[in-house]
């Protein structure tokens, strides 16, 4: 389990004296027992790996924009602090798909739903995030599904 490596890597990064590490792990941590928190009502809950992906996802993503952000704005020590995260963060999710594996993903699922143009879209990126949700960007996946279908 994820949740359970990235655990490790908190005892490791503490044993080790790595400070920049142990602050972003622990942060994972953080975001992590406040999804479990704000799950505690709910009626089902997802798979422990499937909820961590979703979580990590969420923060590569913040960390890319405050990323850009910070540069665009002539903070580069801030856009080193963030980009420190994001290495972390990136560690702990699964292997992502290259450009050719997604669109030949995409291709399959357009084939499989007999999607035949931008009214379909929904219907094509719906199938890909339950397919492949966990090894892709859904930003740019949707960029590629509009390309295929347009």
């Amino acid at each position: 389990m994820i949740r359970d490596s990235i655990k490790s890597a908190q005892v490791s990064a503490m044993k080790a004296g790595e400070k920049t590490r142990l602050a972003a792990v622990r942060l994972i941590l953080a975001k992590l027992k406040d999804k479990d928190i704000e799950l505690r009502t709910a009626a089902q809950l997802p798979d422990d790996d499937v909820l961590v992906v979703d979580v990590l996802q969420k923060m590569a993503k913040q960390r890319r924009e405050s990323i850009t952000l910070y540069e665009q704005g002539g903070r580069q020590e801030l856009a080193e602090v963030e980009k420190a995260e994001l290495a972390v963060i990136e560690e702990f999710l699964p292997q992502q798909m290259g450009e050719d594996e997604v669109k030949a993903a995409i291709a399959a699922i357009i084939a499989e739903t007999g999607a035949a143009g931008m009214k379909d879209m929904g219907k094509v990126v719906a199938a890909l995030k339950a397919k492949h949700g966990s090894q892709l960007d859904m930003g740019k996946a949707s960029g590629l599904v509009k390309a295929a279908l347009g």
